[in-house]
């Protein structure tokens, strides 16, 4: 195991069990961002000790967070050697409302492209990571998505709340909504769901998600055609999403683009 996997794994569970002490506050407060998303106290102090350890051990590579909003400078600079895409909550609605499935997110990238990719999700103990050429792993078992069953009663299509809003969807499975965009996709590479969607997917919420998809042997994809990887000189990502499709294999891919379709 690379070293820089070891490094973000041991990060990711430590970092998981400082949010376990707030996710077990009665006094966690959330505010809204500028985005309309949600922001805690442990989102912010998970965020600052993530990049603390981060630039301690490797002091000449970038951190690019969801709780920061780069300037371009920064992120021309993040494309020039590694950089670490962070988000120190994902799923801080359910976090806040006290609802198991949120984590950690890790993804560390050379060129543009995920090298290594950790997700912790503490209050499930549930551990995900990968490198290329090296598998998908959860807690320590390699994962292998499996043909899908489409006629299986409990075949389900995992999606994100603005899915039926902004979406005209005839996906012939039970849809569920998880309520943390990493943890939605990682149901493919767990072959939990055959087919997971998220409309508005940010760098932070796909980077780590991406690998442990392609290395479980599953497809990961955008819907309109765009290329959030590798990352790209000059592009402000503190602003753009994608819809992100994560599919069993190739045909239900296909079959998705024309069931899931722009109103």
């Amino acid at each position: 195991m690379d070293t820089h996997l070891t490094f973000a794994i041991r990060l990711a569970q430590d970092v998981g069990k400082l949010l376990l002490g707030y996710f077990q506050s009665s006094e966690l407060q959330a505010e809204l961002k500028s985005d309309r998303s949600l922001v805690t106290q442990a989102d912010l102090e998970a965020d600052r000790v993530i990049k603390a350890a981060i630039h301690q051990q490797y002091p000449d590579e970038f951190t690019l967070s969801e709780e920061r909003q780069p300037s371009e400078a920064d992120v021309k600079l993040a494309t020039q050697r590694a950089v670490w895409i962070i988000d120190p909550l994902d799923g801080t609605t359910n976090f806040s409302l006290g609802l198991h499935y949120w984590g950690v997110l890790l993804a560390r990238l050379n060129d543009g492209w995920p090298e290594q990719a950790v997700m912790f999700f503490p209050a499930i103990d549930e551990l995900y990571y990968a490198e290329p050429g090296q598998g998908a792993y959860l807690n320590h078992s390699r994962l292998h998505v499996k043909p899908p069953e489409v006629n299986r009663p409990l075949s389900f299509f995992a999606c994100c709340s603005r899915t039926h809003r902004d979406y005209q969807v005839s996906v012939p499975y039970k849809a569920r909504i998880l309520g943390s965009a990493a943890y939605t996709l990682c149901t493919v590479a767990r072959s939990t769901a055959i087919l997971s969607f998220e409309a508005t997917a940010k760098i932070w919420d796909l980077a780590a998600p991406w690998l442990v998809i392609c290395e479980a042997g599953g497809i990961i994809e955008t819907l309109d055609g765009s290329q959030p990887l590798p990352l790209i000189t000059g592009e402000d990502y503190s602003n753009h999403s994608f819809p992100i499709l994560a599919a069993a294999n190739a045909a239900v891919a296909q079959r998705a683009h024309l069931q899931i379709i722009p109103k």
